[in-house]
């Protein structure tokens, strides 16, 4: 792949990435929740989660999802579901404290973030549309094996660093700090959000498939 290309690939991945949604709010979530590492372990799980998008997008099988509707609105529904799951979860969430050393998280805490991160990217059956539409400029029938790789690691890999970025520049300029002053509001505006987002999604569903 020329460099041209790559930096053009690279440009959109980060583009797609910077994008405010769902995602951006369940790494924020589990960062004001458990921590920092908890944070970076749900940014680091999401890239995974797009990285097996792409996987499956150079495979081919994005496009049967993308092609069946049906498939398509099922797993909107599921999104939903789990985005609600989150939202009661936030509301039942104590304020998190932090211990005299400054580290209050357990590898329990850590551990839910990742899975969240995975989830709300691996539910999200419009990362298979982006993807289509992400990879039809780069990919040809007689890319070797190399090639595919690159383009899988690329995305994965930026969008794991945009999210540990942004976890990264909210503890380095204090914002984390002013959340966690705050963080019974914080948490009821999240499970707001993430309910909001989990009817608009519910209600894209239904719509496709009554």
């Amino acid at each position: 792949m020329l460099l041209e290309a790559w930096l053009s690939l690279a440009l959109l991945c980060l583009l797609g990435a910077m994008t405010p949604g769902p995602s951006l709010a369940v790494v924020l979530g589990s960062m004001l929740r458990s921590g920092p590492p908890a944070g970076l372990a749900a940014a680091i799980a999401h890239g995974l989660a797009v990285a097996l998008y792409a996987a499956l997008t150079v495979a081919g099988l994005a496009a049967l999802l993308t092609a069946s509707r049906t498939l398509f609105a099922l797993l909107q529904l599921a999104a939903a579901g789990y985005l609600f799951y989150l939202a009661r979860g936030a509301l039942r969430q104590r304020a998190a404290t932090r211990a005299p050393n400054g580290r209050t998280r357990s590898d329990a805490g850590i551990g839910a973030a990742a899975r969240d991160g995975f989830m709300i990217a691996f539910l999200n059956p419009k990362l298979a549309v982006f993807m289509l539409a992400l990879f039809a400029p780069f990919i040809t029938p007689d890319q070797g094996l190399g090639t595919k790789t690159l383009l899988v690691l690329t995305i994965g890999s930026i969008d794991a660093l945009w999210y540990s970025s942004v976890v990264l520049v909210m503890v380095r300029t204090g914002l984390l700090a002013m959340l966690e002053r705050h963080a019974v509001s914080v948490q009821r505006l999240y499970a707001a959000l993430l309910t909001a987002l989990g009817l608009f999604v519910s209600s894209r569903a239904l719509s496709t498939l009554l």
